[in-house]
């Protein structure tokens, strides 16, 4: 018997966990953890709290596609008078 990749020796697909590190203390955590993807509750409080003291910033504004082609053909939009 073949074994296909995906699939236990039963034939039935085996779960997919995923494996990934805590943004905070970067301590190895699964996706079935119940604090997913913080190690802990009190690493998912430390991040709450970087969002609410602006610790956590975009780093340049987002433009419009649209809006940045009227900006650089500005002699293509239509007077308004």
């Amino acid at each position: 018997m073949i074994q296909q990749s995906g699939y236990n020796t039963n034939g039935m697909p085996r779960q997919r966990t995923v494996k990934l590190r805590c943004p905070i203390c970067k301590k190895s955590v699964k996706s079935t953890d119940p604090d997913f993807p913080f190690c802990s509750d009190r690493c998912r409080l430390i991040d709450l709290g970087k969002w609410a003291s602006g610790a956590y910033v975009i780093s340049s504004p987002t433009t419009d596609a649209d809006e940045s082609i009227r900006e650089s053909n500005p002699e293509d939009q239509e007077d308004e008078s």
